[in-house]
């Protein structure tokens, strides 16, 4: 029976793109997510409710691996599955601003090695799906299309170098003759329809810290917030725009950028924000190495604000984004990026009325 190889459920991502998959083959294909130990009751919990959809049965499959290790821990279970898998999605990753170098090298990095060798020596392989990120541009001052990689670029955190590093090796597979399509979501935030999330991060720092003002919020401004923008997408629409990309045989070999081709200015994102809230914002100017120090001073205020440090660096991120290829693909499909402003209303909405979410994801 033909099989498609899944890692990174039951994550955000993960689970939403394995209900596209199942909705989108036959009786015949399996999808069999890779999950580790520790969250096997979460994955199964979320598998139970996948399976209750109409007509997809056994055709979901749990093993217990780990991207990290030889043969991604899988065991004997490797040589069957190697014979059955068509196609890889590889999406686990840790993604995490603030992860340590040496944990972001051995999953981000070795684990993508360990998943290219494994899709490599499946002989029956369709398609290796990557999805790596936008921000492997890092600090890169200007326009950043969907055919550069290594600009000589410098990096924010070790989240971005690695995920760099990690699509560097994939590039490399794809020019020694591996199959396979690279996507590249932007910053990633909630259901655009119900605004449902899984973790809080990103946008809802600052989300949270209005929220938690009655009416005057003020807000830190490090520098010419009108002269930088932020890209934000939902999770659906990378989701929908993964799911549909990866059918097309025309998108081998293809780099996606999931991006808002019109995004914001941060001044812009941040007065929309204040008006959803109902809040005025009171702008208090800062230059971004000391707010940053300051946070990493003091713990208690980092964790008093729900200000990141790391995150704080793409307040005055100087690089944009094009889609080209992601536009053209998509073009008639019905799929398109939502502008922030007309579900921005429905992610405040959840962070109100969700105020258990945590703050990090599965890793």
């Amino acid at each position: 029976m033909p099989s498609i190889f899944l890692t990174g459920f039951p994550g955000f991502l993960g689970t939403s793109l394995v209900q596209r998959l199942l909705a989108r083959h036959d009786a015949d294909t399996t999808i069999v997510c890779l999950i580790q130990n520790q969250f096997r009751l979460l994955a199964e919990e979320r598998a139970a409710v996948l399976q209750q959809v109409e007509g997809t049965g056994a055709r979901l499959r749990l093993v217990e691996g780990d991207i990290t290790l030889p043969g991604l821990g899988l065991g004997d279970e490797a040589t069957r599955l190697k014979q059955e898998v068509r196609e890889v999605f590889h999406l686990a990753a840790v993604y995490d601003l603030a992860v340590p170098r040496d944990l972001a090298l051995r999953v981000n990095v070795e684990g993508t090695r360990n998943v290219l060798r494994f899709a490599t020596d499946c002989p029956h392989l369709d398609r290796l799906h990557y999805v790596s990120t936008c921000y492997v541009s890092g600090r890169y001052d200007g326009v950043f299309t969907e055919d550069q990689l290594d600009e000589g670029q410098a990096f924010n955190n070790h989240y971005e170098e690695t995920k760099f590093l990690a699509e560097r090796d994939v590039q490399q597979a794809m020019n020694d003759g591996l199959p396979a399509s690279i996507y590249r979501p932007a910053i990633v935030v909630g259901d655009s329809r119900t605004g449902a999330t899984q973790k809080y991060d990103g946008p809802y720092m600052f989300i949270r810290w209005l929220l938690r003002w009655s009416r005057i919020a003020p807000m830190i401004v490090p520098g010419a917030l009108h002269r930088h923008t932020t890209n934000v997408v939902p999770r659906d629409f990378v989701v929908d725009a993964l799911a549909y990309l990866s059918g097309l045989e025309s998108s081998k070999g293809k780099v996606y950028q999931l991006c808002d081709p019109r995004p914001l200015t941060i001044a812009e994102a941040f007065d929309l924000l204040a008006r959803v809230t109902g809040r005025r914002l009171l702008r208090v100017p800062a230059p971004l190495p000391l707010v940053k120090y300051v946070l990493r001073l003091f713990p208690a205020l980092q964790r008093w604000t729900g200000f990141l440090p790391e995150a704080l660096d793409y307040l005055l991120h100087p690089t944009h984004y094009t889609a080209e290829n992601t536009l053209d693909d998509l073009e008639g499909s019905g799929i398109a990026c939502p502008p922030f402003a007309a579900y921005a209303p429905h992610l405040v909405a959840f962070a109100r009325t969700h105020p258990e979410v945590p703050s990090h994801g599965l890793a």
